[in-house]
């Protein structure tokens, strides 16, 4: 056998075993810093060379308020639906974190010069959780669904009057009447697999047991779940989905956990049974926000709160000068700090502040003693304006009144909200800061159902304390043109102004997004010398996760289910690979390996 030999190792061993006890010591006490040191160097040399890379793995226990009854992009109401079809479908386009939108399904589209035709091309590697391919046959069903009006969809209006035309087994191309800007936000929606709900027409398609056991082409499939004895689901079982067309996600299972109200969730989630929650009230954000291994996200909400005043059914809400004062008197400071526990912003105009911030938003950075002086000031020049319009105190009846030329008309009118925790609170404190003026006010509660069916709907309220939910891409045509006065128009403050009419009409067939947000700053100052609304607050999306969660990011939220945008770049394990080799990372990532 051949026999390997250090050269001059003998040599070595010699002279080490000449050494006295001392020397020794000495040599191998050094030979070991050596040896530690020369380890130490390596691995640092290593590690600079490496970085931390998500991998697959890990789970998320989510809590959410609300069972889901309509797990089904066209059918989904309630936001348990939402979230759940979020996670399950995918649609031709998405919008990711940042609120822009961006291809999904789609590989490419492109939109004809007089803004009435969009054509789509598939992804050709786009597959249902079944293992079909998602084709141009997907969409047209999808669409056509939407715009039956006997299944009466909550997103029927978006998809009216358009036609839809398949060119190919991976394009379709969608035809509108005239040009309408907002028009690409609307292909977010998510697409059914026809050869599943093709055997059900319109009475059978909102009782198929695909409503609560879909089947989409989205991040995640449904792997199992749990109902109770009506069955209703209470439990799901998700796991990501391979063969996503934006890529697989990090995160292989999410647990679902479904509860009645708020305070079933905050009990789980003090248990541990669940790591996240959403949709919570400002008052048990603040009380969680302590929690050890969870963090609080917040985020603007497109939506804006206030009193709109309906001076159709309260005469004396007709007068611009008591429209003016009640807006200038409101001390919206308070009730952010108050009932929205900071969670929220101030806003002055029809137009949330994270889409188009008002020059006035300057006010909110004023400290707690210059906002008490502002408040005092307000009120003042509040009364400053009644008086010169004519109000004079009824030193009797302590309320402000104005003699006209038939009758003596009072400064007293009713608020009509929901009966919400937040909604009331805000009424009562409106109520308090308005008859500080003089005004004499009525707070009247309904419960939701009632308040949208026989209020709403047919105006009968003086003022109503509301809220407005405003779309990524602005269309303020329902909530302030002329012609949705009416139901089921959303034109609640009964608003009619031709020059305002005018800027929506043109807004919404604007392209560029520049010359569109200019129309709406001009939208925005005709409003604010009419003061048909006294704005009040923007609120905030909170969403508690745990610190496992890496890669999580929040844009703009329009609906709770945004939090999910991004949820195939969220993880919870990680590996460290050299540098040279995420490329090829990435790469399987995205093919679903």
């Amino acid at each position: 056998m051949k026999q390997w030999h250090i050269p001059k190792s003998g040599a070595i061993l010699k002279t080490i075993s000449s050494f006295s006890i001392t020397e020794k010591i000495i040599f191998y006490f050094f030979l070991c810093v050596l040896v530690v040191s020369s380890f130490l160097l390596l691995w640092k040399v290593n590690q600079s060379f490496l970085v931390e890379f998500p991998t697959r793995g890990g789970q998320l226990k989510e809590g959410i308020i609300g069972s889901p009854r309509f797990i089904n992009p066209i059918l989904a109401m309630s936001d348990a639906d939402r979230d759940m079809t979020s996670l399950i479908y995918s649609g031709l386009m998405k919008s990711n974190s940042a609120g822009d939108l961006v291809p999904d399904l789609a590989e490419s589209y492109s939109i004809s010069k007089d803004g009435l035709v969009y054509k789509f091309k598939l992804k050709d590697n786009a597959y249902f959780h079944n293992g079909e391919k998602v084709t141009a046959d997907d969409v047209e069903f999808t669409i056509n669904k939407t715009q039956d009006s006997a299944l009466k969809s909550p997103k029927r209006a978006n998809w009216d009057g358009v036609t839809v035309k398949k060119l190919n087994d991976r394009e379709i191309e969608f035809v509108l009447k005239q040009p309408y800007s907002p028009f690409l936000e609307n292909t977010i929606l998510g697409i059914l697999p026809k050869k599943i709900w093709t055997n059900f027409d319109s009475d059978q398609f909102s009782f198929s047991l695909f409503n609560i056991e879909p089947v989409g082409s989205g991040p995640y499939r449904v792997k199992s779940l749990k109902k109770d004895a009506y069955e209703i689901p209470t439990y799901y079982t998700l796991v990501s989905f391979n063969k996503y067309v934006s890529g697989a996600p990090y995160i292989k299972k999410l647990l679902i956990n479904f509860y009645k109200n708020e305070n079933s969730l905050i009990d789980a989630f003090k248990r541990n049974d669940i790591e996240s929650i959403s949709a919570v009230s400002s008052q048990n954000a603040e009380m969680l926000k302590k929690e050890n291994g969870h963090r609080t996200i917040r985020a603007p909400l497109p939506r804006i709160f206030g009193v709109f005043f309906n001076q159709s059914q309260s005469p004396v809400l007709a007068n611009k000068e008591v429209r003016e004062a009640l807006s200038e008197a409101i001390d919206k400071d308070r009730i952010v700090k108050e009932v929205l526990n900071g969670y929220g912003i101030e806003i002055n105009s029809p137009i949330p502040p994270d889409l188009m911030r008002s020059d006035n938003d300057a006010e909110n950075e004023t400290d707690s003693k210059e906002k008490n002086a502002v408040s005092i000031s307000k009120i003042e020049k509040a009364l400053a304006k009644l008086k010169a319009g004519g109000w004079k105190l009824n030193e009797k009846e302590k309320i402000l009144e104005k003699k006209l030329k038939n009758e003596t008309q009072q400064l007293r009118f009713s608020i009509s909200t929901s009966n919400t925790p937040e909604l009331k609170k805000v009424a009562e404190i409106a109520k308090e800061e308005w008859e500080k003026l003089g005004a004499k006010i009525e707070v009247k509660i309904f419960e939701p159902g009632d308040l949208n069916q026989n209020v709403i709907r047919s105006r009968k309220y003086d003022a109503l304390l509301f809220g407005e939910i405003v779309g990524r891409d602005i269309d303020l045509f329902a909530f302030w043109h002329s012609s949705q006065r009416k139901d089921p128009g959303l034109n609640i403050a009964l608003y009619a102004n031709s020059k305002t009419d005018k800027l929506l009409e043109d807004a919404r067939k604007i392209e560029n997004k520049d010359e569109r947000m200019r129309k709406y700053k001009q939208f925005e100052d005709e409003i604010a010398k009419d003061f048909p609304v006294a704005f009040l607050y923007s609120p905030d999306f909170i969403y508690i996760i745990p610190e496992k969660i890496k890669g999580y990011s929040i844009g703009q939220v329009i609906t709770p289910a945004d939090r999910f945008l991004n949820i195939n770049e969220w993880y919870t394990d990680t590996e460290k690979v050299w540098k040279i080799f995420t490329g090829n990372k990435i790469a399987k990532k995205i093919n679903g390996e």
